[in-house]
Protein backbone atom coordinates (compact mmCIF):
# COMPACT_ATOMS: atom_id res chain seq x y z
CA UNK A 1 0.00 0.00 0.00
CA UNK A 2 2.62 2.23 0.88
CA UNK A 3 4.51 1.74 -2.43
CA UNK A 4 1.13 2.50 -4.40
CA UNK A 5 0.35 5.75 -3.01
CA UNK A 6 4.39 6.43 -3.56
CA UNK A 7 3.74 5.90 -7.35
CA UNK A 8 0.30 7.44 -6.96
CA UNK A 9 1.89 10.65 -5.17
CA UNK A 10 5.02 10.60 -8.18
CA UNK A 11 1.81 10.22 -11.28
CA UNK A 12 0.16 12.70 -9.53
CA UNK A 13 3.26 15.59 -9.49
CA UNK A 14 3.71 14.31 -13.22
CA UNK A 15 0.06 15.55 -14.23
CA UNK A 16 -1.37 12.55 -14.15
CA UNK A 17 -4.77 11.86 -13.77
CA UNK A 18 -4.19 9.19 -11.05
CA UNK A 19 -7.13 5.90 -10.26
CA UNK A 20 -6.10 4.12 -7.28
CA UNK A 21 -8.40 1.10 -7.04
CA UNK A 22 -8.61 -1.77 -4.20
CA UNK A 23 -9.05 -5.13 -6.04
CA UNK A 24 -8.77 -6.29 -10.17
CA UNK A 25 -12.31 -5.90 -10.70
CA UNK A 26 -12.56 -2.65 -9.46
CA UNK A 27 -9.60 -2.09 -11.84
CA UNK A 28 -10.95 -3.55 -14.56
CA UNK A 29 -13.99 -1.61 -14.63
CA UNK A 30 -11.77 1.85 -14.55
CA UNK A 31 -10.01 0.78 -17.07
CA UNK A 32 -13.01 -0.11 -19.36
CA UNK A 33 -15.12 3.18 -18.29
CA UNK A 34 -11.86 5.47 -18.14
CA UNK A 35 -9.71 4.34 -21.32
CA UNK A 36 -6.45 4.96 -19.28
CA UNK A 37 -3.49 6.22 -21.38
CA UNK A 38 -1.38 4.28 -18.32
CA UNK A 39 -1.45 1.17 -16.52
CA UNK A 40 0.48 0.62 -13.35
CA UNK A 41 -0.33 -2.73 -11.70
CA UNK A 42 1.08 -5.67 -9.59
CA UNK A 43 1.19 -9.02 -10.41
CA UNK A 44 -0.24 -10.18 -7.34
CA UNK A 45 -4.06 -8.49 -6.97
CA UNK A 46 -6.79 -8.51 -4.65
CA UNK A 47 -9.91 -10.14 -6.65
CA UNK A 48 -10.63 -12.84 -9.36
CA UNK A 49 -7.59 -11.79 -11.56
CA UNK A 50 -3.92 -11.08 -11.56
CA UNK A 51 -1.57 -7.82 -13.20
CA UNK A 52 -0.46 -9.69 -16.03
CA UNK A 53 -4.77 -10.27 -16.83
CA UNK A 54 -5.46 -7.02 -15.99
CA UNK A 55 -2.60 -5.57 -18.17
CA UNK A 56 -4.05 -7.86 -21.24
CA UNK A 57 -7.15 -6.28 -20.69
CA UNK A 58 -6.36 -2.97 -21.28
CA UNK A 59 -4.18 -3.61 -24.29
CA UNK A 60 -7.37 -5.24 -25.45
CA UNK A 61 -9.38 -2.31 -24.88
CA UNK A 62 -7.05 0.51 -26.14
CA UNK A 63 -3.84 -1.29 -27.52
CA UNK A 64 -1.83 2.15 -27.54
CA UNK A 65 -2.36 2.27 -23.68
CA UNK A 66 1.14 2.04 -21.78
CA UNK A 67 1.81 -0.51 -18.64
CA UNK A 68 4.42 -1.36 -16.37
CA UNK A 69 3.73 -4.27 -13.90
CA UNK A 70 5.66 -4.21 -11.01
CA UNK A 71 6.44 -7.41 -8.70
CA UNK A 72 8.42 -8.36 -5.58
CA UNK A 73 8.89 -12.21 -7.67
CA UNK A 74 10.79 -12.03 -11.51
CA UNK A 75 9.00 -11.38 -14.21
CA UNK A 76 6.54 -13.93 -15.55
CA UNK A 77 7.42 -15.28 -18.83
CA UNK A 78 3.97 -14.89 -20.46
CA UNK A 79 3.79 -10.50 -20.32
CA UNK A 80 1.95 -9.59 -23.28
CA UNK A 81 3.80 -7.30 -25.80
CA UNK A 82 4.84 -3.82 -24.89
CA UNK A 83 4.23 -4.47 -21.40
CA UNK A 84 7.12 -3.24 -19.47
CA UNK A 85 8.53 -4.99 -16.04
CA UNK A 86 10.08 -2.98 -12.76
CA UNK A 87 11.13 -5.38 -9.76
CA UNK A 88 9.83 -4.45 -6.36
CA UNK A 89 11.07 -1.70 -4.75
CA UNK A 90 10.47 0.36 -7.78
CA UNK A 91 12.70 3.72 -7.21
CA UNK A 92 11.11 7.08 -8.65
CA UNK A 93 14.38 7.75 -10.71
CA UNK A 94 13.33 4.24 -12.83
CA UNK A 95 9.78 5.18 -12.67
CA UNK A 96 10.21 8.30 -14.26
CA UNK A 97 12.69 7.45 -16.80
CA UNK A 98 10.17 5.26 -17.93
CA UNK A 99 7.08 7.93 -17.92
CA UNK A 100 8.61 10.38 -19.81
CA UNK A 101 8.88 10.17 -23.75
Amino acid sequence: MIQRDMIALLLEQGRFDVIQCEDAETAALAVKMRHPTLLVTDVKLTGKMNGIELAQLALDCDPRVRVLVISGLPPPSDLPDGVKFFAKPVYPPALLRELTP
